[in-house]
């Protein structure tokens, strides 16, 4: 399973998530520009002792992403989609993309991937816009899991 963030803003939240993917085996995959630097304190502290396990692959931009892993199964995460993470039937090389914690995904990815693009079910609240990003990462991710019968997991 491979999780992709989309120039990621916040040290906490891309550490959290490293730590999750070094305990389900998923590769992170970072897409550039980040808010931050992967050296710095709050990444560090968030991924605790994990760094050093994590299977990471930095991209310098998305097109250098999609054109490393073209043909590749993409799922974007989004609030602007009707359809569930749960309609997804994941695949065990699938790439799970969430976009970055202020804005999302850009509109030229929402277009071109209109039918790739899903949710995480939420009460309709205009104050309360989404989930925190490391929540929604390990919801999704542990539904992919499931669905392949945790993979070497125990």
């Amino acid at each position: 399973m491979n999780i992709v963030l989309f120039e990621p803003e916040i040290p906490q939240n891309t550490g959290n998530i490293a730590r999750t993917c070094v305990v389900t085996g998923a590769k992170l995959h970072l897409i550039e520009p980040m808010g931050f630097r992967i050296d710095e304190k709050q990444v560090k502290r968030a991924g605790l002792d994990y760094w050093d396990l994590l299977d990471l692959e930095i991209h310098d931009d998305f097109k250098a992403f999609e054109k490393k892993y073209e043909g590749s199964p993409f799922y974007f995460m989004t609030t602007k989609s009707s359809r569930f993470y749960t309609d997804i039937k994941f695949e065990e090389d699938a790439f799970l993309i969430f976009g970055k914690e202020s804005a999302g995904l850009p509109p030229k990815i929402h277009e071109k991937y209109k039918e790739n693009r899903f949710k995480i079910p939420m009460i309709d609240n205009p104050k309360a816009r989404s989930l925190n990003l490391s929540n929604s990462v390990g919801i999704v991710l542990y539904e992919a899991l499931r669905q392949n019968r945790f993979p070497d997991m125990s």
